[in-house]
């Protein structure tokens, strides 16, 4: 390990009136632990978010004894370590370096080749097949929403266009939104219960039977608000899942087998490839 005179020395190397780690014409090492050698480019990288100098040096600091520290218990490793045992770990290595390369090969071929584009259809295709497996596992509510605080003088008139919803309505609502609390206007989407009990605090597991039906009215008030909430649908668990609510699900599954199809493509031409240039052979096959 380093002692503090070294190390003070090191660091002083590193700071110069130009900046931390400026870049000689030959690059000099900062430490080095038998035959491996810690180089000031293999720090700099890692001190991109930090602004200080004090926190530098530091850093610094304890990056060149941990280093230390790892390079020296590696060496014992190999010295006392059984042969079998590094054996073992280097083909471990061999392997996930070979896997990492072979990825990121594969990844960027996808990206180039394979077709990220998922159409409307497809997905109304894969969803009419599929559709028993898109039970839902808890229920799902189609509403219009708004919190109005507790001395909200209006309240009847935005109940009554809550509840008729036509073109003039929402034109209306939408022009006095900024002064409700919270608002959900768009009735289409589909929006888990747990999620409407959270935003409506009154609201609970125990009573969203008695709130959460279909084409009903409700308004609830706490410390915090009056919450008015127009119902326009329910769907119970186990009904199945509507396409609008699942096609991020449905997009990602598509892409997914396709990306699949594609790599398996990719392996079965990569071998026809390397036998016909004689790249690639299997010895030992009998004819």
């Amino acid at each position: 390990m380093f002692s503090s005179l070294a190390l003070l020395g090191t660091l002083c190397f590193l700071i110069s009136c130009e900046g931390l780690f400026d870049t000689p014409d030959k690059e000099q090492p900062l430490a080095r632990v038998g035959d491996a050698y810690l180089y000031r480019s293999d720090i700099v990288p890692l001190l991109a978010n930090i602004t200080s100098k004090e926190d530098s040096i530091s850093f610094v600091n304890n990056y060149i004894n941990n280093w230390a520290s790892n390079q020296l218990l590696l060496a014992k490793a190999k010295i006392n370590l059984p042969e079998s045992k590094l054996t073992e770990f280097e083909r471990l290595v061999a392997n996930y370096r070979n896997d990492l390369y072979t990825r990121a090969y594969k990844e960027a071929l996808v990206q180039q080749g394979s077709d990220s584009v998922v159409t409307k259809k497809q997905m109304e295709t894969f969803y009419e097949q599929e559709k028993e497996n898109f039970r839902l596992k808890e229920k799902l509510v189609q509403l219009r929403f708004v919190e109005l605080p507790i001395l909200f003088l209006n309240k009847e008139e935005v109940i009554k266009r809550l509840k008729r919803f036509d073109d003039q309505d929402r034109i209306y609502l939408d022009s006095i939104g900024v002064q409700f609390k919270k608002l959900n206007f768009n009735d289409s989407i589909w929006i888990k219960a747990s999620r409407v009990i959270d935003e409506i605090p009154p609201l609970t597991l125990e009573n969203q039977e008695r709130y959460l039906k279909k084409s009903q009215f409700f308004e609830l008030e706490d410390a915090k608000g009056v919450y008015l909430t127009e119902v326009k649908d329910i769907l119970e668990p186990n009904d199945i899942a509507p396409l609008s609510y699942i096609e991020p699900t449905i997009k990602q599954v598509l892409l997914s087998r396709r990306k699949l199809n594609y790599i398996r493509k990719l392996d079965v031409e990569i071998i026809d490839e390397a036998i016909k240039d004689k790249q690639f052979e299997v010895y030992g096959k009998e004819d």
